[in-house]
């Protein structure tokens, strides 16, 4: 099945195809919790645990059909994840590694559902939880029911590596440098975007 995408405003828009193949995680990492602050959006973005509501999909199932020139791209370390979003509203759109052979893209609730209860109808339920440890309230430990879909993800990515269709993404150039370049935080900038836990 496919689905139509937007960020918040409308302006870049997209596609994401069989969406059957994709899984949906709940990251409770600071650093996700740092873009979400860095975007101006943590209430849009994070739920009450500091969770993230993400969809991991192959790149090559994503395409821009709209506003690529809103498309942005920041990183919290010069070694950290790219994380982009679009310009024209600050909507987190996914993050990708650096490396394009590492074929996968988290992408926000935002882009590709926007509520829980659409996240719901259209992806499931949330079939791996990631650091916990950061969560702003205990989060149920579930680490058995996280394992076979973190073997499942990690033999998406071998069979990506192996086949070169890692090289089919939107995020990445011929040359395997980002489409746009990212803005690289320093230090003290990644550290202001620390927040007490509610």
């Amino acid at each position: 099945m496919d689905r139509d995408l937007s960020c918040t405003c409308g302006r870049l828009r997209g596609k994401l195809s069989n969406t059957e193949q994709c899984t949906r995680i709940k990251c409770y990492c600071d650093d996700c919790q740092a873009f979400a602050v860095f975007l101006g959006k943590p209430e849009q973005v994070l739920d009450a645990e500091g969770g993230s509501d993400i969809v991991l999909a192959h790149p090559r199932q994503l395409s821009v059909t709209e506003g690529a020139g809103a498309l942005a791209c920041m990183s919290l370390s010069d070694k950290g994840m790219l994380r982009w979003y679009a310009a024209c509203c600050n909507c987190p759109i996914g993050n990708t590694t650096r490396n394009r052979k590492l074929a996968f893209v988290g992408l926000s609730s935002a882009f590709v559902a926007a509520t829980p209860q659409a996240m719901d109808a259209g992806f499931g339920p949330v079939r791996m939880l990631g650091y916990t440890e950061h969560a702003w309230r205990p989060v149920p430990a579930r680490r058995w029911r996280d394992l076979l879909p973190t073997l499942q993800f990690g033999v998406k990515l071998l069979k990506a590596r192996l086949s070169g269709s890692y090289r089919n993404t939107p995020f990445f150039d011929a040359a395997a440098a980002p489409v746009v370049a990212p803005v690289v935080l320093s230090p003290a900038e990644r550290a202001a975007l620390a927040r007490p836990r509610p």
